[in-house]
């Protein structure tokens, strides 16, 4: 567990459409562009091994622009391949807030951020007073029904509610607007919430049998 003092004014960050990366949440990943295998091999020299993920916003004309908000990784998986490809872990920290990127000589994007929002964030695990095990297993059971997806349920039912939700938050196939609505909400009350009302919009809207 780090220290808020622990956590750097400038990160390298990520851009990475449909990738979410939660507070304490495990994210693998495989890179291998150059500017991101260079970016993995300076955040090996640094002592806190951080990379921040966030999703690119598309605007009219093409242009890519950052969302407002993140969530950066501390690397605590590194392996590489016979090719030069890494596949790392990344262990999510905190959520920041982008204040501007910063132009300077490394192939990849750098930002100065602010963590004073997201104060809650590194700590012990979030509980969600709230949580409704059953109804809630049931609709992710239809969901993952009409998805056609399976899983181990019995882990499931089992799971600590911010291991579940979160879990679900990161892995759930949800459009990239979807996985930003789920990073900013306030905390995994909200969280629970929009989740489950995306799926039960995707159900509604779609419909419970032949969901694309």
């Amino acid at each position: 567990m780090m220290n808020p003092g622990d956590l750097p004014d400038v990160i390298p960050i990520f851009p990475l459409s449909g990738a979410l990366l939660l507070p304490r949440g495990r994210l693998p990943l495989h890179i291998f562009e150059p500017r991101y295998l260079q970016m993995i091999e300076d955040c090996l020299k640094t002592r806190a091994r951080l990379i921040g993920m966030i999703q690119p916003r598309r605007c009219p004309g093409g242009a890519e622009k950052l969302s407002a908000i993140g969530c950066v990784g501390r690397l605590t998986g590194f392996s590489e391949t016979e090719d030069g490809r890494y596949m790392i872990t990344l262990s999510g920290i905190s959520r920041y807030r982008v204040i501007e990127e910063i132009e300077g000589f490394t192939p990849y994007r750098r930002a100065r951020v602010s963590w004073a929002d997201f104060a809650r964030d590194i700590g012990p695990a979030e509980h969600d007073p709230g949580f409704d095990r059953d109804p809630f297993m049931g609709l992710l059971c239809r969901y993952f029904g009409a998805r056609g997806l399976d899983t181990d349920w019995e882990a499931m039912k089992d799971a600590e509610e911010e291991l579940l939700i979160n879990s679900l938050a990161m892995l759930l196939p949800l459009e990239p607007e979807d996985k930003q609505a789920l990073l900013e909400a306030p905390d995994l009350t909200g969280r629970r919430e929009t989740l489950a009302a995306l799926m039960e919009f995707a159900l509604r809207g779609c419909g419970e049998e032949g969901m694309q």
